[in-house]
C-alpha cells in the first residue's frame, strides 16, 4: 500500500516509484477530487480534457487525472487481456482476471466515497443529477471497455456500476469517459468561474436551458428579444423560463413529463403553454 499523502499546504506530495518530470508535473491540492480511469490507450488522455476550463482546473491541481495501462496487468508471453466469448460468437472479451487486477490496483488509495463505473451502452442513462453525484465525492474509477465488452463475474465480483452516456455503440469507452469527467468537473467548486452558470444550464432545473443572445443587437435583420435589453430582472427570468418550459415540451416530452410530475400538474402545464404567448409579447418578431 503507499504511503499517505501529506498536505504541504494546499498541495498534496505524492511517492512515485519511477522518476518523474516535477517541472511537468501539476500541483495537486489537497483532497483534490481525482478521475482514475482504465484503458488500452493512456494516451488518449487527458484529451480536450486538457483544454479550456477543464485544463486549467487541472493544472491548478482542482482536480487530478490519472490513468491505468489495462495491459500492464496481462500475463504471459503476449500480454493478452482479451479471449473469445464464452458460448462462440463475434469478437472479444475482455479477461475478468485482468480487469480485476486493474481494478484492484486502482482502488488504493480510495475511500468509501469513490464508487467505480463501466462505461457501457447497456448501462444506467448518465444524466446532470449523476453528475451532479458524482461531483459530491472523492472521486470516481473509470473502467473503458473494447471489443465485445467485459467479463460479467469482474463486474459483479468488484460491484462495478454500469453508466451509458446514450443510446449507441462506440468504440471504446475513452470518449465515454471524458463526457463523464467533463462534465462532472465542471460542477466542482472554482472550476468555473462563475458558479450561478451551473444552475441556469440545461437539465439543472429539469429543462433545457433557454436560448442565448449577444452582441450585435441585430444581425442580418434578427434582432435580441426586446425583453432582455429591458433591464427588468423580472420580465427577464419569466422570460427565460418560458422559454425554457417551450424548448422542453417541443423537444424532450420525457424530460417534459418528470417536470410537471415534480413541479406541478397537467393543469398548470396548459397553463405555461398558454403563457408562453403572454411572454412571447416581450420577443420582437423577424
Amino acid at each position: 500500500m503507499p504511503s499517505p499523502t501529506r498536505s504541504h499546504g494546499r498541495l498534496s506530495i505524492r511517492e512515485s516509484h519511477t522518476p518523474r518530470d516535477l517541472m511537468a508535473e501539476p500541483p495537486r491540492q489537497k483532497d483534490a477530487w481525482t478521475a482514475r480511469v482504465i484503458t488500452l490507450f493512456p494516451e488518449a488522455f487527458p484529451g480536450v480534457l486538457g483544454h479550456s476550463l477543464t485544463g486549467k482546473a487541472l493544472a491548478e491541481g482542482l482536480w487530478s487525472l490519472e490513468t491505468l495501462q489495462l495491459r500492464d496487468f496481462a500475463t504471459g508471453k503476449h500480454r493478452n487481456v482479451d479471449d473469445t466469448p464464452a458460448g462462440g460468437g463475434a469478437g472479444m472479451v475482455l479477461r475478468a482476471d485482468v480487469v480485476a487486477r486493474a481494478l484492484d490496483a486502482a482502488r488504493r488509495g480510495t475511500t468509501q466515497n469513490w464508487p467505480v463505473i463501466y462505461l457501457s451502452p447497456r448501462g444506467t442513462p448518465f444524466d446532470q443529477a449523476m453528475a451532479q453525484r458524482l461531483a459530491q465525492t472523492d472521486g470516481v474509477t473509470l473502467l473503458c471497455g473494447r471489443f465485445e465488452g467485459v467479463d460479467q463475474r469482474v463486474l459483479d465480483a468488484r460491484d462495478v456500476i454500469e453508466v451509458s452516456i446514450g443510446d449507441y455503440v462506440l468504440s471504446g469507452g475513452e470518449i465515454a469517459a471524458q463526457a463523464l469527467i467533463d462534465a462532472t468537473v465542471r460542477l466542482i467548486p472554482r472550476v468555473l468561474g462563475n458558479a450561478e452558470s451551473t444552475v441556469e444550464e440545461s437539465f439543472s432545473t429539469g429543462l433545457l436551458e433557454h436560448p442565448q443572445y449577444t452582441r450585435p443587437t441585430e444581425w442580418e435583420g434578427h434582432v435580441i428579444p426586446e425583453v432582455l435589453l429591458s433591464g427588468h430582472h423580472g420580465k427577464i427570468a419569466a422570460w427565460r423560463k418560458s422559454r425554457s418550459e417551450k424548448l422542453t415540451q417541443e423537444r424532450r416530452p420525457d424530460l417534459w413529463r418528470a417536470y410537471l410530475e415534480t413541479d406541478g400538474d397537467p393543469v398548470e402545464g396548459q397553463e405555461r403553454s398558454d403563457a408562453h404567448t403572454i411572454a412571447g409579447k416581450g420577443e420582437q418578431k423577424d
